[in-house]
């Protein structure tokens, strides 16, 4: 009775002992940042500032790695393309790959240009004020990462440099246009994102898994949409992930991606060939081809992300360095290579640590993701911030991923609504039949391709006389009985809420936080 007590109490206490090994682990990281820093500057004026900031920034670094990297696994890690165990270690890897050789030597202090530092003469009060916004971007991301809510870290950021900064030198410091374009993203970036996946998706069904031989289909289709894919994410690469490195226009990077699009569709296609016998004449069949390119997708997204959204951390981390170390506040400021490390380290462990929870909420608990679905989500990635990046449209990287997700699972449940409505209209048409015959009317549709069930119902509306067999009324009626909600609409809400609220939330936590610091620092 005793033994089975213990066995109940450590089953019980079994999640306490994970979460202090989690946090243990953190402090730990953090502490290490606090004495690699006082030990390469102990004379340094201003130094227990830096050293307070640095901590901020790793800490700031870990939640990036716990919420924003979930956007670029989730979608592989939910389609079971990936285990979760093996995407954590691929998107550690090319996060910190992507943050410390593409990271770049030279970031703006202010991020997006959202206030002026001209007007921050005074380099104490600059320094209080990136204090400030670091830390309320990073408190903001870990509570949504806790109530499981892929937000955008860089709208973390820029409400946090936003509301610290009208703390600090009033409303007239913020470039109000520039937020007006911020603002925008939160619409343009899911509708974009949203579009181009489910039109991915739709493609992809008309092509492959609308087709009778879908087998055949797919041998001659999937090289092509992956080929797509390849120029999709080298020309994104090359724009985004190594664009603070060599300076790349617009077309070289399109004609590096067409010719990375060719070789992967000679190779899929090849590939494809060697095992054409193995694939499935079914659904299941055609999305096990997409596996090995939703794992490239998944690294290279990484890597993109690192090289980019490590700034988020490091940006205003090497503003304050700059700060204390030269006592003047910069436009730009030069990235030491410690900073970058602890930007590449911070997301690694984040991810590792509290990573999980977020690529759950991102993979499956939105909608029901296959490979093919998974598929669309990452090529809309890539598609749309290279479209955007060129239009000069704002975007957000978690926005377009979500809004990828939101995509596809609503597409879904427009085909399903609609094909429950062609089902119900071929009955209504042989209503009073034998039954066997409807019954082998409906599996021909079933089993018959786009366009021969197109051909199927206009041949039913010319036996009727050009009316169809069910009035307007009748399918909307229809389209309200037979709608499926394949996308949660309580994950909706709450994501949606969590966009909204970022910056104004962040804002103000900035500001409450900058008086708080000033207030105690002030003699």
């Amino acid at each position: 009775m005793e033994l089975e007590q213990i066995n109940a109490i450590e089953k019980a206490t079994r999640y306490g002992r994970a979460e202090v090994f989690r946090i243990g682990l953190a402090v730990i990281f953090l502490a290490g940042i606090m004495l690699y820093v006082r030990s390469i500057g102990a004379d340094a004026p201003n130094m227990v500032m830096l050293v307070i900031a640095a901590m901020i920034g790793g800490y700031m670094a870990m939640n990036i790695g716990a919420n924003d990297v979930a956007n670029n696994v989730g979608p592989a890690v939910g389609s079971k393309a990936l285990t979760l165990a093996g995407a954590i270690a691929i998107a550690a890897l090319f996060e910190a790959s992507g943050a410390l050789i593409a990271g770049g030597d030279v970031v703006g202090t202010i991020k997006k240009g959202i206030i002026d530092p001209d007007l921050i003469g005074d380099p104490d009060t600059f320094i209080w004020l990136m204090m400030a916004a670091l830390l309320a971007a990073s408190l903001w991301l870990n509570a949504a990462t806790y109530i499981g809510a892929p937000v955008s870290t860089t709208h973390s950021i820029v409400g946090g440099v936003m509301g610290a900064g009208i703390a600090a030198g009033g409303v007239d410091i913020v470039d109000w246009a520039q937020f007006g374009q911020i603002a925008a993203s939160w619409v343009i970036s899911p509708v974009l994102g949203g579009a181009i996946a489910a039109l991915s998706l739709y493609l992809i069904k008309r092509r492959i898994t609308y087709k009778r031989d879908i087998a055949q289909a797919a041998r001659h289709n999937v090289p092509l949409f992956v080929a797509i894919m390849a120029w999709a994410f080298a020309t994104y690469l090359v724009i985004k992930g190594l664009g603070k490195i060599v300076d790349v226009g617009l077309l070289p990077a399109i004609v590096f991606g067409a010719v990375v699009a060719v070789f992967v569709w000679w190779l899929t296609k090849w590939l494809i060939a060697r095992s054409s016998a193995e694939v499935e004449n079914s659904k299941a069949g055609v999305d096990s081809l997409f596996t090995y390119p939703l794992i490239f997708s998944a690294a290279l997204l990484s890597f993109a992300h690192g090289a980019n959204d490590v700034a988020n951390a490091v940006g205003p981390l090497a503003a304050i360095n700059e700060a204390v170390l030269q006592g003047g506040v910069a436009a730009q400021a030069t990235i030491p290579s410690w900073v970058l490390l602890v930007g590449a380290l911070g997301i690694a462990l984040g991810l590792a640590l509290y990573g999980p929870k977020l690529i759950r909420t991102v993979g499956s608990e939105i909608t029901e993701l296959d490979r093919m679905r998974a598929f669309c989500v990452a090529m809309a990635a890539a598609i749309t911030v290279i479209i955007a990046s060129q239009l000069g449209l704002p975007v957000s990287s978690t926005h377009i991923a979500i809004g990828g997700v939101f995509g596809v699972g609503f597409l879904r449940e427009h085909l399903k609504t609609t094909y429950r409505q062609k089902i119900e209209e071929i009955e209504a048409h042989h209503a009073g039949a034998d039954r066997a015959i409807v019954e082998r009317l409906l599996k021909e549709f079933d089993e018959a391709s786009f366009e021969e069930k197109g051909e199927i119902l206009k041949n039913l509306k010319r036996q009727n006389g050009g009316a169809a067999p069910i009035s307007k009324s009748d399918r909307k009626s229809l389209k309200k009985m037979y709608r499926q909600d394949l996308v949660k609409r309580s994950a909706v809400f709450r994501i949606v809420a969590a966009w909204l609220i970022t910056v104004p939330l962040s804002g103000l936590l900035a500001a409450i936080l900058f008086f708080t610091i000033r207030g105690m620092l002030l003699p």
